[in-house]
């Protein structure tokens, strides 16, 4: 039933030496602009929802409470539903896997639209969560799989900036949608996920799925760099015949790098998430108004933008040293944390926001590319997914139902006690991935210099 999922095989015609660096940066343009456009589209699909709850409320007749079990609902099943959809796109045609995630969540959101069932609603926004979840880890792996250790960082940057431009743009589909159809809260519904099908077409088009499959070398090949895991293996190997538990357990649960990683991860999305999420609730108390704390988190959100490519390209000019910069930015982060509970001057908490939007989706952005370069190509997904299910099922759930509850009954103080633990043991948790990646680029340099003086010494030879 699903065979066009399905990798595609090698292809038998290759691409002519002398032809191989144009036909790759033809394809890399391709795969980039693929990725980003089409996970943007799955951003207006996933915010729809949660951007028009005020709407939703005052025309279905919910309340507060089944809006928030609604978006709870999604946000633990896109959480358990990346850990398995991340295994199924190693497996799968990522190209097509992609686009057909994109085309499922378009669907389950046009049906929003025909139904005011509460039950019904709940149950669409799960199955809209368990299709989104196949998008980060089709785009994860197609990265890792067309571009080379030295520029990756700037281009998963890049990346991953989608996700804020993609709140602008779900925005921009309602502003249109209202203007167009008078203010019809179906027609929003509709709107998005016309607008999304389109671009998952199009970008369906020039989207590239392997190297090897457009007749092009692998990348460890085209690039002449060899890159290890923490054992010292190559991660070269793009398909496998390993069952998904197999991966699962060899690959991810006994990868050391890969669980300080994750727990990094988790670390840092409990401060994003307890510090963007309770934006609007916690600056009144500074003396801010509602408004202009509501704006406050679009500031937020659109400030990282360029601080997270500059940073990726930082760690690439480094020659891969993700954590180091994620260290440095985590300091920065505590630095700018106490100065944001403790401050009482407008101007210097607006100042902190703008800042920490960086400090805290770079380290996000880079450890999603950490946790990719420390298994092989063929587990990538599956790392993606992996850590995912940390940071939305624990992460996003101790940033708000947590420290929602702590609030209600300590006070604000407990909010900034658990978001300086977590803050805390980022920390140490990137101290020793420090440690371990300097390793692990040590055994790279030494791996790829022998082969540099193997092939220097064979041209020797045939002159």
């Amino acid at each position: 039933m699903f065979k066009f999922l399905k990798p595609s095989p090698d292809a038998t015609n290759l691409v002519p030496k002398d032809k191989i660096p144009s036909v790759y940066r033809r394809k890399q343009t391709g795969v980039i602009l693929a990725t980003c456009f089409t996970y943007l589209a799955y951003y207006i699909i996933r915010l729809i929802f949660t951007t028009e709850q005020k709407p939703v409320m005052k025309e279905y007749g919910f309340n507060i409470g089944q809006i928030g079990l609604i978006l709870s609902t999604f946000g633990i099943g896109y959480g358990v539903a990346k850990l398995f959809m991340g295994g199924l796109s190693d497996k799968s045609n990522t190209r097509v896997f992609l686009a057909f995630g994109l085309y499922l969540s378009c669907i389950f959101n046009a049906f929003l639209a025909f139904t005011k069932n509460f039950y019904l609603i709940l149950f669409l926004m799960l199955l809209i969560s368990i299709t989104q979840a196949m998008g980060a880890p089709a785009c994860q792996r197609e990265i890792s799989l067309w571009f080379a250790k030295k520029h990756r960082g700037v281009v998963f940057a890049v990346w991953a900036s989608a996700h804020n431009a993609g709140a602008f743009a779900c925005v921009a589909c309602i502003q249109i949608a209202t203007f167009l159809f008078s203010g019809s809260l179906p027609a929003v519904f509709l709107t998005a996920s016309v607008v999304s099908a389109i671009i998952a077409t199009i970008m369906l088009l020039i989207n590239s799925e392997r190297p090897e499959v457009a007749g092009l070398p692998n990348m460890a090949v085209y690039s002449g760099h060899v890159e290890l895991d923490e054992n010292g293996n190559s991660t070269a190997q793009e398909l496998s015949n390993k069952t998904f538990w197999q991966i699962l357990y060899q690959d991810i649960l006994c990868n050391k790098v890969v669980w300080a990683v994750t727990l990094t991860s988790m670390s840092i999305y409990i401060v994003r998430y307890g510090i963007m999420s309770w934006i609007p609730s916690y600056l009144p108390t500074k003396g801010f108004s509602v408004d202009w704390a509501k704006w406050l988190v679009g500031i937020f959100e659109l400030s990282a933008v360029p601080g997270v490519i500059i940073l990726g390209g930082i760690s690439d000019l480094l020659k891969g040293r993700r954590s180091l910069v994620c260290l440095i930015c985590v300091i920065c982060l505590i630095i700018c944390l106490i100065t944001y509970f403790t401050s009482t001057s407008h101007a210097v908490i607006v100042a902190v926001l703008f800042i920490m939007g960086s400090l805290i989706y770079a380290p996000l952005s880079l450890v999603g590319l950490m946790v990719n370069e420390a298994v092989p190509n063929y587990a990538v997904g599956l790392s993606t997914g992996f850590m995912g299910f940390f940071q939305y099922v624990f992460g996003e759930t101790a940033a708000t139902a947590l420290i929602g509850q702590l609030v209600n009954h300590f006070g604000w103080g407990a909010s900034s006690v658990t978001i300086y633990v977590a803050a805390g043991a980022a920390f140490l948790l990137l101290v020793y991935l420090v440690f371990k990646e300097r390793h692990i680029l040590r055994m790279e340099a030494k791996v790829n210099a022998a082969d540099y003086a193997k092939e220097n010494n064979g041209e020797k030879a045939q002159n």
